[in-house]
């Protein structure tokens, strides 16, 4: 099928230049070899969203600024060895982010068993071998992770009530969100605590994003 084919060399090459200059925007270094990879994922993307409808963006286009730059906009506040993305979809922003770094571990989490399927394909074609995929409720997951990131809860109580168990003592909470509500942020379960509110500018974007960074608060 046509929706099925890979996009033509002249638009591999625009979607290159908007990702490079991108990624230069937000300060995130990508190797040419990284930027093909990012490509390759977006690609496959829209290869599977023809079918099993994994996101709202049809517009390869527009993948790049609302997947992938989205997610490269957090990369700098992520830190440790071990990352899990909670809630992570089609794997936002968990596979940019194992790509950026192939030194850490991540672990991409979703309990619809279609996305899972789809992850799974992109870390086989991918050749992500620092990832891997678990179909499962956070709540259910287990061990403990340096880093914990969500982008697409829909309140960091729920984030932070149903997979806060997953932060390691001195790890970090990264809750991506867009337009900041201070009633969420006032409403964070016992045990945790906003370290710093970082707003993001996408580029290309037009729309307001933030990282709130929280840790863990008081004794262990």
């Amino acid at each position: 099928m046509k929706s099925h084919s890979s996009p033509p060399p002249s638009l591999r090459a625009a979607l290159r230049a908007h990702l490079a200059a991108g990624a230069a925007e937000l300060r995130v270094a990508l190797e040419t070899a990284q930027v093909e990879r990012l490509l390759d994922y977006i690609e496959l993307l829209a290869r599977w969203n023809a079918t099993y409808n994994l996101t709202a963006v049809r517009d390869i286009d527009a993948m790049v600024t609302r997947h992938l730059l989205d997610s490269l906009a957090v990369a700098p506040h992520v830190c440790g060895k071990t990352l899990v993305d909670l809630g992570t979809g089609p794997g936002l922003p968990g596979i940019p982010l194992a790509v950026l770094d192939e030194g850490r571990s991540v672990t991409l989490v979703d309990s619809n068993g279609k996305k899972t399927r789809f992850l799974r394909e992109a870390v086989r074609v991918l050749g992500l071998h620092n990832a891997r995929v678990e179909q499962a409720r956070a709540e259910d997951l287990e061990g403990q992770f340096d880093c914990v990131v969500a982008r697409a809860f829909a309140s960091i109580e729920a984030f932070l009530r149903l997979g806060g168990h997953l932060l390691a003592p001195q790890g970090v909470c990264l809750a991506m969100k867009g337009q900041l509500d201070n009633d969420e942020i006032g409403a964070l379960p016992a045990g945790f605590a906003v370290e710093k509110i970082v707003p993001l500018t996408v580029p290309g974007l037009g729309a307001a994003r933030h990282v709130v960074i929280i840790r863990h608060s008081g004794a262990i």
